[in-house]
């Protein structure tokens, strides 16, 4: 591990990466640590990969248990707490959506509960799964998914995507054109600036998105490593961060969801 104050935030702070090189597919060491870094189109974030994936498959269980076992009578505690989060979900897209998809309920679902789950690995302390890992040979090992520029991206890109595939679904090549070309300015003249004014709104909706949710779990991701350099005295100041970071966690995924929803509710309308 890192002996130095500087040397240990960076060593929390970076990816196990893998990439091709001449001699294969490696990952970064601790010997080189900057292997799979810089401009590299094929280096992998395995980390991030391997926890999104894991908390994805731990969401998909909890609620297929929860479904399994579901009874009509009075519910358990666990199915009391699955049922609860439906409904908060559903309520939340009820009052925001105005369209017409049975998806879009469930896609909610999924973003809050995935998303939520990637920002409380944050809660753990940052020294036990790494230290953990560098002992069984692995040199890094960041295991907040939500902290991952690349990860925040990749969710909001698919957003994005479902954004346009619905314009063009419900609005139609000509009315989504419209929409780009003549709002706000309703004339022919004013097409290159609408272009530009409209673009810029549509393209920022996806990298807002993923920068809200990275920049706010990224910083306190580096918090809780500022407070781990204190040693033993970082435990009241841990349990004091934890305390803010929890609603912290919260809101973000409330807000990449409700986002979300927003922006595929104006996908759908069709005026």
């Amino acid at each position: 591990m890192a002996e130095t104050s500087t040397g240990y935030i960076k060593h929390h702070l970076q990816n196990l990466q893998a990439c091709s090189t001449e001699q294969g597919w490696q990952f970064n060491t601790a010997e080189n640590p900057t292997l799979c870094s810089g401009s590299r189109l094929d280096a992998v974030n395995v980390d991030s990969l391997f926890f999104s994936i894991l908390l994805g498959v731990i969401f998909l269980w909890i609620f297929r248990s929860a479904a399994k076992k579901a009874t009509t009578g009075v519910p358990g505690k666990f199915q009391a707490f699955i049922e609860l989060v439906i409904d908060f979900v559903d309520t939340n897209v009820r009052d925001t959506f105005h369209g017409k998809n049975k998806m879009i309920a469930p896609l909610g679902l999924t973003i809050f509960v995935w998303v939520y789950l990637m920002n409380l690995m944050d809660l753990i302390p940052v020294d036990w799964i790494p230290s953990l890992a560098h002992a069984a040979g692995i040199p890094f090992l960041k295991i907040v998914p939500s902290t991952d520029v690349n990860v925040t991206f990749a969710m909001s890109i698919s957003v994005f995507i479902l954004i346009i595939f619905y314009s063009l679904k419900i609005k139609g090549v000509k009315g989504f054109s419209k929409e780009l070309l003549l709002n706000p300015f309703n004339h022919w003249a004013a097409i290159p600036v609408n272009l530009i004014l409209e673009g810029a709104a549509l393209l920022a909706k996806p990298i807002s998105l993923s920068l809200r949710l990275f920049g706010n779990m990224y910083a306190g991701e580096l918090i809780y490593i500022l407070i781990a350099l204190m040693g033993l005295y970082q435990l009241p100041l841990h349990f004091g961060w934890s305390l803010l970071h929890v609603l912290v966690t919260f809101l973000q995924a409330f807000i990449f969801m409700m986002l979300t929803v927003v922006y595929l509710s104006l996908a759908h309308e069709d005026h």
